[in-house]
């Protein structure tokens, strides 16, 4: 009976530690979400900013499933500030969850060094390649009711006039883009990582 009630009792620690962890990842999210800013050689429509960090971090210190739920959270905040109709968020949050979940669910199975690379890599490369499906087929057809498909197309053109078709502009420019953006994650999370992870497990001292 003891040892049950001990159980329960650790039980709900996690449970309080983990939804914590959640939140403050969340906030951190928010707010680097904020700070995007546009990049050279890149459609000025195509922000930058380090907003997955967060839930990258937490993907590997809390599960795959908290990852998912700071990228949820945080587009829910961003949409009370956001002039995207909900659409820029529903594509952040479908990418995000692609590569934390990606690279959460890989390092879950192989918890080390390794694991957490190759998982990292995965997940970006996997968000870079569902970034063509998700802008042609969800996102740029809500756009095209506010902007025409050919303004869009010619942003792209003008920095690189050979590209004929929004599809062939998503490969030249959002892919590698996308994979960049993540890659940029994954670097910072494996400079930071040991110094949080310990404070999110309940591990520090």
């Amino acid at each position: 009976m003891a040892n049950q009630t001990a159980a329960k009792k650790t039980g709900t620690m996690i449970s309080i530690r983990t939804i914590a962890g959640i939140g403050i990842l969340a906030a951190a999210a928010f707010v680097l979400q904020m700070l995007e800013f546009p990049i050279p050689l890149v459609p000025s429509f195509l922000k930058f900013d380090l907003s997955d960090l967060p839930a990258l971090i937490g993907a590997y210190a809390l599960g795959p499933v908290s990852g998912i739920i700071i990228e949820l959270i945080k587009n829910l905040f961003h949409t009370m500030d956001s002039g995207s109709f909900g659409v820029g968020e529903l594509s952040n949050f479908l990418l995000g969850a692609v590569f934390v979940g990606v690279a959460g669910l890989i390092y879950k199975v192989k918890k080390n060094k390794q694991g957490a690379l190759i998982g990292s890599v995965a997940g970006a490369l996997a968000m870079a390649v569902a970034s063509v499906p998700f802008n042609y087929f969800v996102v740029y057809p809500v756009y095209y009711n506010f902007m025409p498909k050919e303004n869009i197309l010619a942003m792209y053109q003008a920095i690189v006039p050979s590209v004929k078709s929004i599809f062939q502009s998503l490969l030249v420019f959002n892919l590698p883009f996308t994979f960049v953006k993540g890659i940029a994650d994954v670097l910072i999370t494996f400079l930071i990582y040991k110094r949080i992870s310990p404070v999110l497990k309940g591990t520090g001292r």
